[in-house]
């Protein structure tokens, strides 16, 4: 594949994810206002898209809590500062099994299996821009956890996404993740062109070597909208890589908490971070009415008090 760097980039910040790392570092946002708060410093520094979960409010635990998403959009929504809201609609497909000679019954305390309309509800009350669709399974670096995203699971939630006028964002961990997602397409369930994040170097999904990644990059079709990232130390280098395979950029807390050796990093540091690489690139840092133009997203107003 010849070289077609991306001139015009939007970035992404995902700013505080559902892993565990809300007591790893103390920057990672918990409460809502804390995470729009996140979103609003790393809109100001450059970040156009904003990628959010929502966590337990007083013990940083991942949450699927409608109150908690309906409470974040509305804080973003009623700040002076503009940009795209993408929500997580990754949780609810959390998969334990016992111990590898008693599998069955599921571990319950940490299993979180839920129907797609479920899955969905928050995106339906909040109407976010964009929402993600994890585009397949995944042994997902855990010994018996599985991030579990069936065929038909992803059919209806991809139908109801695009029935309230919300793009999905494909959020491709491998491969086959990203033959399933032109599948969707074919059958018309997701609109084309469609918008992928491709997740690179999350155990055990596609590593983040830049073989792997073309391969990636490759079997994304033509007329498609992508972004990338890495996590921990490699995140900045897949802001360069992203760019100059002909994609946009993903950063934040959720995939990386350090800014350097030593030095935990804020969102907004990241932003700030990306925005030099892709500028000193020769590239142009693009805003949310760009993002909005080029991907064709309807901006919701704030909710009625």
């Amino acid at each position: 594949m010849s070289l077609a760097m991306n001139r015009e980039v939007f970035i992404t910040c995902a700013v505080t994810g559902a892993g565990g790392t809300q007591d790893r570092s103390p920057h990672v946002p918990r409460s809502p206002a804390d995470i729009a708060e996140a979103v609003i410093d790393a809109a100001k520094a450059g970040a156009a898209v904003a990628h959010c979960h929502v966590r337990d409010p007083e013990t940083g635990a991942p949450s699927r809590r409608l109150e908690l998403y309906r409470e974040v959009t509305d804080r973003i929504r009623a700040s002076d500062v503009d940009v795209v809201l993408n929500l997580s609609a990754g949780m609810g497909g959390d998969l334990v099994f016992g111990p590898t000679d008693r599998p069955l019954p599921l571990d319950e305390r940490r299993t979180d299996m839920a129907g797609a309309a479920e899955r969905v509800e928050h995106v339906r009350q909040c109407l976010p821009e964009i929402c993600t669709l994890d585009c397949g399974t995944l042994n997902f670096a855990e010994a018996d956890y599985v991030m579990c995203n069936t065929p038909a699971m992803l059919r209806d939630m991809g139908a109801m996404m695009t029935g309230l006028g919300v793009k999905p964002e494909i959020e491709a961990f491998d491969t086959g993740h990203l033959r399933y997602a032109r599948q969707l397409v074919e059958e018309g369930i997701l609109d084309a062109p469609a918008l992928v994040q491709l997740c690179m170097g999350v155990p055990w999904g596609a590593p983040d070597d830049l073989n792997t990644f073309m391969a990636m990059v490759n079997n994304v079709p033509a007329d498609w909208t992508f972004s990338a990232f890495s996590l921990g130390r490699n995140q900045m280098a897949f802001v360069a890589a992203a760019v100059l395979s002909g994609g946009n950029v993903r950063v934040g807390l959720e995939d990386n908490l350090m800014l350097d050796r030593g030095i935990l990093a804020t969102n907004a540091q990241l932003v700030e971070r990306a925005v030099t690489i892709v500028s000193n690139m020769g590239a142009r840092v693009i805003g949310p009415g760009e993002v909005r133009g080029r991907l064709g997203l309807v901006k919701r107003a704030p909710r009625a008090a």
